[in-house]
């Protein structure tokens, strides 16, 4: 009989094989006559040429010979960019994550899902079952009322009538952490998504969300606050909070603190708009009205925040479901339109978000050795920033997982 020890060294080496048969068995690629940008500068490397092997990007630039072995796909003169990075999704299904990818999002920092199925996702991504996105994964909203999702695990079930004290607190941080959670989710005031509740209304004190944060970095694992008003928002930064998702009311005051201490702001707005539009994920007067109200102040924000120098990343706090057309792209665009050249605009959706990830040393800019995460699209997105809105091939993990191109026939 084997010893419990040597059956997870098994299982851990069988995993470790598993992966790296993956990474070896990935086809090699090579993408020509590309216009190309790394995410790095301000410009594009004209008539270049990338190497993809075992996943990652082999080399890149122009005058390269493409190996024996490699297939050819020729970018036809489009222009190739990092993959797309979404910091604020409630992705918790297969068709959502392709969705992404058809879209241009390789990597995804989930926000709270119903039971785990973000761990998952991200299991997958990380054995190649799937192309991707990659999933930085929450598990489970650390909220005061779980309502459902107190079914999402057993050891949750102290939890039934709320999540209030240090020590349900700190129930909850563990149990994500032991699922699998790389990030805690928290909220600092309420939804703006719920005709019944006040956004600007704060919802776990300093006191509260210190200890959720603590918690977590015993652990070493960062925590996102979903904070709209500025009450809520100010007692997160103080605490310690890694990001403030949403922040459509902050004030100056907090906007300062925010880049004194280094605290990323995730605007989300294209979910605002979504409150004012008919379909997609939100409907009803009383959310068209409020996302009315809101759009304009938060406007004032991102502007200020960008003014500011406060780091600003793309999330598009969705679940990529067949009925919205909330977009990392549309965001960008949004940034774009509120002062943000497309340069900046791109690097919140690539190098920022990485970086606000932990993910900055593997994704986020086309470098040798990075994960091949790659988009194309049909113009200069430097020029046009509408350009991200119409992905022609994605890339992810090496992975071919979108392809529209060529559009002629011999």
């Amino acid at each position: 009989m084997k010893k419990p020890g040597h059956l997870v060294f098994t299982m851990l080496l069988s995993l470790t094989v598993n992966i790296g048969l993956t990474q070896s068995m990935a086809k090699p690629y090579a993408l020509v006559h590309a216009n190309l940008f790394t995410g790095l500068q301000n410009s594009i490397i004209a008539n270049s040429t990338v190497l993809v092997k075992g996943g990652k990007i082999e080399a890149f630039g122009p005058g390269i010979t493409v190996p024996a072995g490699y297939e050819i796909i020729d970018c036809q003169g489009y222009y190739l960019l990092p993959g797309l990075i979404d910091a604020h999704s409630h992705m918790d299904n297969l068709a959502a994550a392709k969705r992404a990818l058809e879209t241009g999002v390789t990597t995804v920092r989930t926000a709270g899902v119903p039971a785990y199925q973000d761990v998952a996702l991200a299991e997958l991504s990380k054995t190649g079952r799937i192309p991707g996105p990659d999933i930085i994964p929450a598990g489970v909203y650390v909220t005061p009322n779980l309502e459902e999702t107190i079914l999402a695990d057993t050891r949750l079930a102290p939890l039934i009538n709320g999540v209030r004290t240090d020590e349900e607190l700190r129930l909850l941080v563990n149990v994500n952490i032991d699922r699998g959670a790389k990030v805690i989710k928290t909220r600092g005031t309420e939804r703006a998504g719920r005709p019944e509740t006040d956004p600007r209304e704060q919802v776990y004190t300093e006191h509260q969300l210190r200890v959720i944060i603590e918690e977590a970095a015993k652990r070493n694992v960062p925590v996102m606050i979903h904070s709209h008003g500025d009450e809520g928002s100010r007692a997160a930064v103080r605490a310690g909070a890694r990001s403030i998702e949403h922040g459509t009311f902050l004030s100056d005051e907090t906007l300062q603190l925010m880049k004194q201490k280094g605290t990323f702001l995730v605007p989300t707005f294209i979910t605002l708009e979504d409150l004012t539009q008919p379909g997609g994920d939100y409907i009803g007067p009383v959310l068209e009205l409020r996302g009315k109200f809101m759009i304009p102040q938060a406007e004032k924000v991102i502007k200020r925040a960008h003014q500011l120098g406060i780091k600003i990343v793309t999330g598009a706090d969705n679940s990529y479901t067949a009925n919205s057309t909330s977009r990392i792209s549309l965001e960008c665009a949004h940034y774009v339109r509120l002062g943000m050249t497309p340069f900046e605009a791109i690097q919140s959706a690539t190098t920022l978000a990485a970086e606000l990830l932990g993910v900055g040393q593997s994704t986020g800019q086309i470098t040798k050795g990075y994960d091949a995460d790659l988009i194309l699209v049909p113009g200069n997105p430097l020029e046009e920033i509408r350009y991200l809105q119409d992905v022609l091939l994605t890339m992810s993990n090496g992975q071919i997982a979108l392809k529209r191109i060529p559009f002629g026939k011999n």
